[in-house]
């Protein structure tokens, strides 16, 4: 069964979903630079191991992702050869990780690491996507779940869900909305890649084996 390593910032509300989900992965650890992150205990009554490295231990950015790298692959269990597939040296899964990697960090885990953001992208990188997309008028908006590379929320996109923008939405509501498309669509994505239905090369180019799962197609559900 392929591991999984989660890293979180906060509630956990996306890592939660995971676990729901029953998928056909071993969760081997989950993973915060906040100790008081609301996902370790979800993680600890789930019986994964959690462990905590806070960023503000180390003198920057390169040193602390260098000793997280270090961990990550502890979890997994692998040597980091990268002539073994891919799908065997397992997956991280950003699951509200508030921090900006380092190069060699992405180049270590490249077409090993995923993300969900909240914004169809490449539109609305970064923070504050449903205050930025309600100012900039847009109709549609929602979430995609992409590839981890060096540059800020632009690796290749796996999938997307889109929900519509109500004309009395504010950021709150707006946002509530697309949450509940990542609950459903992030799961959906781990799972194609647990099954290998997704194949990701050593290029960090994704490869779909098979008809696609029409639920990875950008939807538009009802309010």
């Amino acid at each position: 069964m392929p591991r999984v390593v989660v890293l979180i910032s906060g509630r956990g509300s996306n890592l939660s979903a995971l676990l729901e989900a029953n998928l056909p992965v071993h969760f081997a650890a989950v993973m915060s630079n906040k100790a008081g992150a609301g996902g370790l205990l979800a993680a600890e009554q789930a019986g994964i191991p959690t462990e905590v490295i806070n960023h503000k231990d180390f003198e920057g950015r390169e040193a602390f992702d260098r000793f997280l790298a270090q961990r990550i692959d502890h979890y997994l269990d692998v040597s980091g050869d990268v002539s073994i597939d891919a799908r065997k040296r397992g997956l991280v899964v950003l699951a509200g990780f508030m921090r900006i990697f380092s190069p060699h960090f992405t180049k270590h885990f490249a077409g090993r690491m995923m993300n969900i953001h909240p914004s169809l992208l490449p539109a609305f990188t970064g923070l504050h996507t449903h205050q930025r997309a309600l100012d900039e008028g847009v109709k549609i908006h929602g979430c995609s779940v992409h590839l981890v590379t060096a540059e800020l929320d632009h690796g290749p996109i796996l999938a997307q869900a889109a929900v519509p923008v109500l004309i009395n939405d504010d950021e709150n509501t707006l946002a509530a909305r697309v949450l509940r498309q990542e609950h459903q669509l992030y799961p959906r994505v781990v799972r194609a890649w647990a099954e290998g239905k997704l194949r990701i090369d050593e290029n960090a180019v994704p490869h779909w084996e098979g008809p696609q799962d029409p639920n990875l197609s950008l939807q538009n559900p009802a309010p």
